[in-house]
């Protein structure tokens, strides 16, 4: 947690801009999360509290809410303080009073309290809140401002929405090293990960190895790890593969921070000691693709032009090793490409790994801009001009699904850019992907966290 002022003047800030747009009046509902059974009440999921709450109010408790006069700027804290029955289980917890201090709050009361004290504003519908996503959330708002549950997302303000994501997509110096901090972390993690894995093991022991170093740290896992030999299932949850000599391992493994900011790497690599000839050829490419994008990152690039190139990189070298075909520009322009590059290349970075994207992808990525109905261009999550203090990942991969080549195929898609025939006895090399975190400055982008050498030589170094 930031000192109280931070929370304040976050508070302040925003509802400056909300008056700017002509909302002087009513509530902002802050909902902090509840605790989550996993199978009954008293066995819950690890506790991980909403980041708005985080970022607004900066107390990483359950059952908490917050509202914000927007008139008077008058912040209260809502909850409960322990029983002498709660501190037998759970032991001395501070009173809300004494949280609501820490938050620059000089109110705090009974979380029973939240629905009287709104009741002023239900007449007016002036409450305003950020989009649920968690079910419990969802039914708390609706009884609250007395909506009907169905009705509960699309009544989400969309003033609020925007005003918070301009101040939350560009970080502070505080914020930035609690992001240097989360990718350090997560640089060990995939060192780990490279020095354990070996020929018959099993994937969840690599697994078993990375969420290691992320809970010693102190913190956590900032999303379920992918630990995979199948590396053509983008996103793959499951752990009981085989590691078997000639294969390949992806690793796409996150720490967050005990402050709750996040990092997202990505690393391939070989299960033999060394690459073979066709793995250090695409992975190779890969490199060039990332070096690629990266060289392009400064303020006011676009970053969907950033995919763009990083994607002709990848058609270009496509083409020297036989596999694709034609103009690159035109296999770029009609999604050709995305046969094997079937994502986008990156996503914003913060309190959570997808950053913001509990208030939807349009208005954080696009800034409500339209999106590209396209195969793989539709998955970009970030496409918006960049700005000094914005942190988000690039991330290009290149895969062989076999699944996609039959179809395709099938069908006669773009075969005036891919050589199917010579893609077919490449299908089972699987896939890969290279991930790196970057902070934009005022004249380019420095990557966050420390760098390791991702190079085939600097690969199979950490392999011997």
């Amino acid at each position: 947690m930031f000192d109280a002022n931070t929370y304040s003047s976050r508070r302040d800030a925003l509802l400056r801009g909300l008056a700017s747009r002509g909302v002087r009046e009513g509530t902002l509902l802050l909902l902090g999360n509840r605790e989550s059974p996993m199978n009954y009440p008293d066995n819950c999921y690890i506790f991980r509290q909403d980041s708005s709450f985080l970022y607004f109010v900066g107390i990483a408790q359950a059952g908490l809410a917050a509202a914000v006069d927007l008139a008077s700027g008058r912040a209260t804290l809502y909850g409960d303080d322990a029983t002498i029955d709660d501190i037998v289980w759970t032991g001395p917890l501070p009173a809300v009073a004494e949280l609501a201090a820490r938050s620059g709050m000089a109110a705090s009361r009974p979380r029973a309290a939240l629905a009287e004290d709104l009741a002023d504003d239900l007449s007016g519908k002036r409450i305003l809140y950020f989009p649920p996503y968690r079910a419990d959330t969802r039914a708390e708002l609706a009884e609250l401002t007395l909506e009907p549950y169905t009705a509960v997302d699309s009544l989400a303000s969309l003033p609020l929405i925007e005003e918070a994501i301009a101040l939350r997509e560009i970080k502070s110096a505080a914020e930035i090293a609690e992001l240097d901090r989360a990718v350090a972390i997560t640089v060990d993690m995939h060192k780990a990960a490279l020095s354990t894995a070996r020929a018959g093991m099993l994937e969840s022991d690599v697994y078993g190895r990375v969420a290691e170093v992320a809970y010693a740290s102190g913190g956590g896992l900032a999303f379920p790890v992918i630990a995979t030999t199948k590396g053509a299932t983008l996103h793959t949850h499951s752990h009981d593969g085989r590691l078997v000599d000639g294969g390949l391992f992806l690793l796409d493994a996150g720490a967050e921070a005990p402050s709750g900011y996040a990092g997202d790497l990505s690393t391939s690599f070989p299960i033999s000691p060394r690459f073979d000839e066709r793995q250090r050829a695409v992975y190779e490419l890969v490199l060039r693709m990332h070096h690629k994008a990266c060289s392009l990152l400064k303020p006011e690039v676009n970053f969907r032009d950033v995919h763009l190139a990083a994607a002709r990189e990848g058609v270009l070298g496509l083409k020297d090793m036989g596999l694709m075909k034609g103009d690159a520009d035109e296999a770029v322009n009609s999604g050709a490409y995305a046969f094997f590059f079937p994502h986008g290349i990156g996503h914003m970075l913060g309190l959570d790994v997808h950053d913001m994207e509990d208030y939807g992808e349009i208005h954080v990525g696009y800034d409500g801009s339209a999106r590209s109905g396209l195969f793989g261009l539709k998955s970009l999550r970030l496409a918006k001009p960049l700005k000094p203090g914005m942190t988000f990942t690039v991330e290009p991969g290149l895969y062989f699904i076999p699944e996609l080549h039959a179809m395709w195929r099938a069908e006669g898609r773009f075969t005036q850019f891919i050589d199917y025939d010579a893609v077919k006895p490449w299908l089972d090399l699987g896939g890969m992907r290279n991930e790196e975190n970057w902070l934009v400055t005022g004249d380019g982008a420095r990557m966050l966290g420390p760098a390791f050498d991702k190079s085939v030589a600097g690969i199979e170094r950490m392999r011997a």
